[in-house]
């Protein structure tokens, strides 16, 4: 009203005028403060000076109740935002997730008046001072919510008593993992989610929008294996003491990637076995050169399997990868005895081929009949006894012509009789089968390995 009549005096309007800009202004102040059209009510919620206390009226229920005490059972929605898949552990079987675990229901006794503002957002204060579900993770080793910088704890009431309750959560859990197929295996884990309290009866625990309750984020990437589904089930859990509960599941499926391992373990393997057939074609007699070769495939072959298995938990059955890299261990292993066994034969080759010359009259320079139109030369003693050698289709074969000649007539006065006896004995012929037989065997065994366990 000062303002009007000031506004009068300044602009030096008229006396008309001035008296009614006073009439009106006086009009409307009256209508506001009569009319319950024009009558706004105070907006509790944006109140200063009113506490969350009060306004929620905590102190006027029991909280350590759940709603609807004696009722029937209070159904709390859940839902879930995966942030990470940190980490999948084959030696501990399990795994690690951060996520953004949501819970919704409603309690009447939290509901407030308010006109304007839809919602009340808390942080983790409050939550200790009213009712919350107690979820937890079965089978979890353990797990924790983080309070960097505070408590990631977010509790929001509507008016009409609905609430949502938000926690980020890292856990970790077991994951039971069927290890047959290693390393090309495909492996499925579940974190379960469960009331620790409350069977059925009281708290009825359910997907809040079924599947579309899970949501991933798609920079979700892991180093060993692919995210290859992300679904959810409800199941009853039963407890011998305690009945029946709600228990949600959150179920993965990975296939791990097979790249690293061919890197790492196939091809090694493969190349050893490759490498212990260069024996085949090596001398016989290069003892120095098998010999190394053959006890160096061995080796490393050992190593090989002794590395992988220290990155595995110690399971009671045979997994994939120790079929391959076991039958290639075979495979480097008898390409060594394979060269101990042609030693063995070459020796007692030699053995007879001295035995026999020892026993044959000399005949150099003499061409009796019916004896030998060849005559025999003297053989180095370090040698294996090759004489009297040719080339058949570019392999060395060595004949060993035995006679035995019995001069019947300077002990029975009869005619001379001579017998032959002719023996051929190919000592390559275990190298040239080998050179074939192994290399034909594990390409075999490959067609079938990788048939079986690539499906």
């Amino acid at each position: 009203m000062l303002w009007a009549f000031s506004l009068c005096y300044n602009a030096n309007v008229k006396e008309v005028s001035c008296l009614l800009l006073q009439v009106h202004k006086l009009t409307l102040q009256l209508l506001f403060s009569i009319s319950p059209i024009f009558k706004r009510s105070p907006d509790v919620t944006k109140a200063w000076g009113t506490k969350s206390d009060t306004l929620l009226k905590l102190d006027e229920h029991d909280f350590t109740m759940r709603p609807g005490f004696g009722g029937p059972a209070v159904p709390v929605g859940v839902d879930v935002q995966v942030e990470s898949l940190d980490a999948i552990s084959e030696v501990d079987m399990d795994f690690t997730m951060t996520l953004y675990l949501r819970h919704y229901w409603k309690d009447e006794r939290l509901a407030f008046r308010s006109n304007t503002n839809h919602s009340m957002t808390f942080d983790g204060r409050i939550v200790k001072k009213i009712w919350v579900p107690d979820m937890f993770f079965v089978h979890s080793k353990k797990s924790f919510t983080h309070d960097t910088t505070t408590d990631n704890v977010m509790l929001r009431v509507y008016p009409d008593g609905k609430v949502l309750y938000s926690l980020r959560v890292t856990v970790t859990a077991m994951c039971s993992m069927d290890l047959s197929h290693f390393p090309l295996d495909t492996q499925t884990c579940s974190l379960e989610i469960e009331s620790y309290a409350y069977t059925d009866d009281d708290l009825m625990l359910y997907w809040k929008e079924g599947n579309r309750s899970l949501n991933t984020d798609e920079r979700i990437s892991l180093s060993q294996f692919l995210i290859q589904e992300f679904h959810t089930t409800t199941r009853l859990a039963f407890y011998s003491s305690t009945g029946w509960y709600n228990r949600l599941y959150i179920n993965f499926t990975l296939r791990r990637h097979i790249f690293f391992f061919l890197l790492q373990t196939y091809f090694p393997a493969t190349l050893m076995v490759m490498l212990s057939w260069v024996s085949f074609w090596i001398d016989r007699r290069a003892v120095p050169a098998r010999v190394p070769l053959g006890i160096t495939t061995v080796l490393t072959m050992s190593t090989i399997i002794t590395g992988v298995n220290a990155s595995m938990p110690r399971v009671s059955y045979i997994k994939a990868v120790d079929i391959y890299l076991w039958v290639s261990f075979v495979f480097v292993f008898l390409s060594v005895i394979e060269y101990a066994a042609v030693n063995y034969l070459s020796t007692l080759q030699e053995r007879k081929e001295r035995k026999q010359r020892e026993r044959l009259p000399c005949t150099c320079g003499v061409d009796h009949p019916g004896m030998m139109s060849a005559s025999y030369s003297e053989v180095d003693a370090n040698t294996t006894g090759n004489y009297g050698m040719r080339e058949e289709n570019g392999v060395k074969r060595e004949r060993m012509l035995v006679q035995l000649a019995m001069e019947s007539d300077q002990i029975t006065g009869h005619v001379g009789s001579t017998v032959y006896s002719s023996v051929w004995i190919d000592t390559h012929a275990i190298d040239k089968y080998s050179r074939v037989v192994f290399p034909g065997s594990y390409i075999l065994f490959n067609i079938i390995y990788w048939s079986i366990y690539s499906i």
